[in-house]
């Protein structure tokens, strides 16, 4: 169990067990087009328009949009944020299939 410092007080328990053997561009498109995806459903699932999440992070609708399509590659305290606004562990979002 490891545990990350990001702030004064909070901690973070990092449990990911993800592997990613980017080899080249095409890799690294389907891993975010298959986070995206993942995303899409964990949202869906947890009743959640592309605008209410934006609204929860505060953030455009747009980038939402970007990040599920996999357009753009989000940062860690995007992924942070999205996690605690759907109630889920950071851990779920990265459950897909890798290329």
């Amino acid at each position: 169990m490891n545990f990350v410092n990001v702030g004064k007080y909070a901690y973070i328990k990092i449990n990911l067990f993800v592997e990613f053997y980017l080899v080249d561009n095409q890799d690294k498109k389907s891993v975010l087009v298959n986070f995206g995806g993942n995303l899409r459903q964990l949202r869906l699932a947890k009743g959640f328009s592309q605008e209410q999440l934006a609204n929860e992070l505060g953030v455009e609708i747009s980038q939402i949009s970007r990040i599920e399509r996999g357009i753009i590659n989000t940062s860690v305290t995007t992924l942070y944020a999205i996690s605690k606004a759907l109630k889920i562990d950071v851990s779920e979002l990265f459950v897909f299939d890798t290329p």
